[in-house]
């Protein structure tokens, strides 16, 4: 049979603390909560196919007759970050966290990176990204060094003015610092973080961002690429995997660029996996803690939603969910540790079916193999039969 599975991530969309979120200290976080019940953002479709019937869900719009299967998904792994989410859904759970460095990096690898790259580092804590721009984005200009800083997530992050550092090299030297965070140091990602501008005030990130992840252990994308299916990553996808198991891409930036090249995707002939980043909810809104303009770009994907399912074939089918939660309304300006939604649709599956509180994101994964009729030995277990 051939099949196309389009998978779409809502990078941050939470549902709700997970039972372990006061180790996070992210007790009563719950982004989709809170966000539509500060805002009220239109969002006709999802609640249409049960958003608001999901178990515990806080917001208003339960309907009588979803017309997609739905529940929400607990985190098995240590961590609330877009690496760790996105493997478990592709059926990778970790035993333990990627180390973060909340008093920045070593010095003696500092030392090392700086002369291997040829540049000297600023920065080096934990931060937000516009904001350390605007604090050391003159003296980057000045001195040519790179603007290197963390976050509670495991990640090293290079940000540099791309007329001083272009991109070629920026990736270079993030490359070269991905090579060099091993053991202790393996953060889940390196991310080049390019910018634009002349004074304080004025400096903006671009587009250009890119991602070096850590090297993940097989999941669901090598198993269904191994069949010879394709495996098509739009966004940041393919940065996530380390573009392993993804065998086409479209490394666009932002949500309406994102929905856009995955709307033709779907529409390309072919059989496997359509897999979808939708960074602005978390990259845009949900870290800078803007309610308004999570709400706005959560009913701008719900109003471009019904493209989606107009396009599934018979035998095709369509996943929302999500990876993590950004509650905006939150303390501080990371992740939280948070549940994430699912709902589940194609013409030949069941509508309204409850699938309560599932205990792994990686069933997500293990569903999707069941789907393809791939035989399989990672995590998770699938829920496939309950909706066909």
């Amino acid at each position: 049979m051939k099949r196309k599975v389009t998978l779409i991530v809502l990078d941050s969309v939470g549902i709700g603390a997970l039972p372990d979120a006061d180790k996070y200290d992210d007790a009563g976080a719950d982004t989709l909560g809170h966000v539509i019940n500060t805002c009220h953002p239109d969002l006709p479709n999802m609640m249409a196919m049960g958003l608001a019937n999901i178990d515990g869900a806080a917001f208003p719009g339960a309907v009588k007759a979803p017309t997609a299967s739905y529940g929400k998904l607990r985190e098995q792994s240590p961590g609330k970050d877009t690496t760790t989410g996105h493997w478990e859904i592709a059926g990778a759970c970790l035993s333990q966290p990627f180390p973060t460095f909340p008093d920045g990096f070593p010095r003696d690898f500092l030392d090392a990176f700086e002369a291997a790259v040829g540049r000297g580092t600023i920065g080096n804590k934990p931060a937000s990204g516009t904001a350390i721009i605007e604090e050391l984005g003159e003296e980057h200009l000045a001195t040519g060094k790179l603007i290197v800083y963390t976050s509670a997530d495991s990640v090293f992050q290079i940000a540099a003015i791309e007329r001083i550092v272009p991109l070629p090299e920026l990736y270079h030297d993030c490359e070269i610092a991905r090579e060099m965070l091993k053991g202790p140091l393996e953060v889940g990602r390196v991310i080049a973080r390019p910018f634009v501008g002349e004074h304080k005030g004025e400096f903006k990130r671009t587009g250009a961002r890119r991602d070096f992840s850590a090297q993940p252990p097989v999941t669901m994308c090598d198993l269904i690429a191994a069949t010879g299916r394709t495996v098509y990553g739009i966004g940041k996808i393919e940065d996530i995997f380390a573009h392993k198991g993804i065998t086409k891409s479209n490394h666009a930036a932002g949500n309406p660029a994102c929905i856009e090249a995955a709307l033709s995707a779907q529409r390309e002939d072919f059989d496997g996996l359509l897999f979808v980043n939708l960074v602005d909810t978390d990259m845009v809104y949900g870290h800078r803690r803007d309610v308004q303009g999570y709400a706005d770009a959560l009913a701008a994907f719900d109003a471009r939603l019904p493209e989606f399912t107009a396009q599934l074939g018979p035998d095709d089918i369509l996943i929302l969910t999500a990876d993590h939660g950004c509650d905006p309304t939150y303390k501080g300006t990371d992740h939280t540790r948070e549940h994430i939604p699912l709902l589940i649709y194609g013409p030949s599956l069941k509508g309204g079916v409850d699938l309560h509180t599932l205990p792994t994101f990686a069933d997500i994964s293990a569903t999707v193999l069941e789907a393809f009729g791939i035989e399989n030995t990672i995590s998770g277990t699938s829920f496939y039969k309950k909706i066909i």
